[in-house]
């Protein structure tokens, strides 16, 4: 079978810029370990999602990873503060979630100055990334 010209054009874009932005999982810890980090570890990594923080905004209360993800992470969370919803954490059931290199970076940075009050470290990143892709 014989693909038009354009066609095959607008194919191999788009082969291309997929391959490009896409990164496995596997990708982006590799990424971690060449900053720096060591084995990673899922029980680590269960650890730090699950470890109460004092909450800033609210003396007395704590905040962790399930706060707005929940405790079950193949359903849905919700934003403890705008009540949006946020899709599922396990990759069992999301097979996007983890296909990007930039948006788990600008997710991590974000969550992490949420919940820690400071940037996750390439280890800690790598040992919640081992945690959830059990789930």
């Amino acid at each position: 079978m014989k693909i038009p010209y354009r066609l095959s054009f607008a194919l191999l874009g788009s082969l291309i810029f997929t391959t490009c932005n896409a990164a496995t999982l596997d990708d982006v810890l590799d990424s971690y370990q060449a900053a720096g980090a060591t084995t990673f570890s899922a029980a680590r990594g269960e650890t730090l999602w699950t470890t109460d923080h004092p909450d800033p905004e609210s003396p007395g209360k704590v905040r962790n990873c399930s706060t707005c993800h929940g405790k079950d992470l193949s359903q849905p969370g919700r934003h403890v503060n705008t009540g949006k919803e946020i899709e599922a954490m396990a990759p069992s059931v999301n097979d996007k979630r983890y296909t990007n290199a930039k948006t788990i970076e600008k997710w991590f940075t974000r969550n992490c100055k949420w919940v820690l009050g400071r940037e996750c470290m390439p280890q800690e990143k790598g040992d919640v990334l081992s945690y959830l892709r059990t789930k």
